[in-house]
């Protein structure tokens, strides 16, 4: 069987395709995103499906693309566009509880396309300006929705978080799990 095609370029997504055992390839996609205001579910399942579909020149292949975003009081975080809008954000999600949404969208070799979204909360401690200071210098904070990575140096800025770890990293395992065996 063909490896699975990855439709993103995140290592974290990778990495977590790789803990698992599963043979994959990576293609990088252009699909241009989606933020509707309000719908944070309706704004990762269009994403996900949009970079599926970019790739989708791949016939007879198994694809699988993502999308995640943090959502908190009714905003959308992406990706920031730079370290200062990186630095806003985690002020602003400093000692609060918030979501993050992943969408994710498979296609088998049959062309039949699949659709989950996950949900996870994660609380942040309250965070000086220093520690702020500090995360943002330890990880690259612009290509991380909410400009966080809970996998690398999460421990300075996470508290606790319920839900699946993997989705809050931008993969969650059990529909990507379920979607491949379906597959297989």
């Amino acid at each position: 069987m063909k490896p699975l095609i990855l439709a993103s370029g995140s290592p974290r997504r990778a990495k977590i395709l790789h803990d698992l055992g599963i043979d994959f390839e990576v293609v990088k996609t252009e699909a241009p995103e989606v933020s509707i205001p309000h719908d944070p579910v309706r704004t990762v399942t269009e994403n996900a499906l949009a970079k599926l579909r970019a790739v989708n020149g791949a016939q007879c292949r198994r694809i699988l693309a993502a999308d995640t975003i943090v959502w908190f009081a009714d905003r959308i975080y992406g990706k920031p566009r730079d370290l200062d809008e990186a630095k806003e954000f985690l002020r602003e999600l400093s000692g609060q509880t918030h979501t993050v949404f992943t969408g994710i969208a498979f296609m088998d070799e049959s062309g039949a396309e699949l659709t989950e979204c996950v949900e996870s909360h994660v609380t942040f401690r309250v965070l000086s300006a220093e520690t702020v200071d500090e995360y943002v210098l330890r990880v690259h904070p612009t290509d991380r929705a909410g400009a966080y990575d809970i996998d690398e140096s999460g421990d300075l800025i996470v508290a606790s978080y319920t839900g699946s770890y993997e989705n809050i990293m931008g993969l969650p395992v059990e529909p990507v799990l379920r979607f491949i065996g379906k597959s297989e």
